[in-house]
């Protein structure tokens, strides 16, 4: 498949401190790239140089063979960017908010009107558009800052951890949302710390750390080259397991318990014997995939760094 994107061993100085240190990736056309890092990894800024807000100090990236540095305007056309922080005018409405941002994008003006009107709808707001920005909830808000960056019917939506701090019902349809626009053909490029959020919305991944990408790839790949298979057991009476013969000691996730495990057919069978010799009732035990978090984990040894 085409790439959207292409990054080229990208290298960004800050002062003494490297921000990026080589990075590499590609991302196909038409999905959703999830690109993951604890906090001071590289992925803002790496989104940033995508978006045209930054230069690199070496490298190269190109969006649908375009050269980032020699073809930026017409690139810019291409290019929806969401960034984390909220970017609105609080005094004015949804509708004067987007009015200002179709003017810095150039969408002509005879069509401005009614497509400020489509992107409302298509983020859930448009009951509310006469209404003053300082209103909304953040959920609210990240969905008009969503609809800024639809407005010039973009072929890449670049969006900057969109979810973090809003309600749960904006984060569902923001979901629903990437799901319509990948359906349409627009190209994704998601930056999250929120791992379940990768695995419902995409298709490949890379994950930074330390300004280098460490694993990239499908989530499959990626899951079954670094991850490893487990059992999950649940008790109706919800007490400790015992041990499966022959494995370590179960780990408590969520209601239950797992143990990782290269073999999790034999563990399945060692710890339902051992349920069965202890007359437990057992209320779920099944295998499970690696979760992108465990590894994650085990790659970057943290879920979030301050620095």
């Amino acid at each position: 498949m085409k790439a959207a994107i292409a990054v080229n061993e990208l290298f960004k100085q800050y002062g003494s401190k490297t921000a990026l240190d080589g990075i590499t990736f590609d991302v196909s056309a038409g999905g959703c790239f999830g690109l993951l890092g604890p906090n001071g990894a590289g992925k803002s800024t790496t989104m940033k140089i995508l978006s045209g807000l930054l230069e690199p100090d070496r490298g190269s990236v190109a969006i649908f063979g375009k050269a980032a540095g020699k073809e930026r305007d017409s690139i810019k056309e291409l290019i929806g960017y969401v960034p984390q922080s909220i970017t609105l005018y609080e005094k004015l409405s949804a509708r004067d908010n987007l009015r200002f941002f179709g003017d810095m994008y150039k969408v002509p003006k005879r069509e401005l009107t009614s497509r400020i009107g489509e992107v409302l709808e298509q983020v859930g707001l448009a009951d509310r558009a006469k209404d003053a920005v300082s209103t909304f909830s953040g959920g609210m808000k990240r969905r008009v800052n969503i609809a800024a960056a639809l407005l010039h019917r973009p072929k890449l939506i670049i969006m900057d951890e969109p979810t973090v701090g809003i309600d749960p019902q904006s984060r569902n349809h923001i979901f629903e949302m990437i799901r319509s626009l990948k359906q349409g053909g627009v190209t994704v490029l998601y930056s999250t710390h929120y791992m379940e959020e990768v695995e419902a919305l995409c298709e490949d991944l890379a994950i930074v750390d330390h300004g280098r990408v460490i694993a990239s790839g499908s989530l499959d790949d990626v899951l079954e080259k670094h991850g490893t298979q487990a059992v999950y057991l649940e008790l109706q009476d919800g007490s400790r397991p015992p041990i499966p013969n022959g494995f370590g000691a179960p780990v408590p996730k969520g209601r239950g318990w797992t143990v990782e495990t290269s073999s999790p057919l034999d563990a399945l069978a060692s710890w339902a014997q051992a349920c069965r010799s202890a007359s437990l009732g057992v209320k779920q035990l099944e295998i499970v995939r690696p979760s992108l978090e465990a590894v994650f984990l085990s790659l970057t040894g943290t879920t979030l760094r301050d620095n």
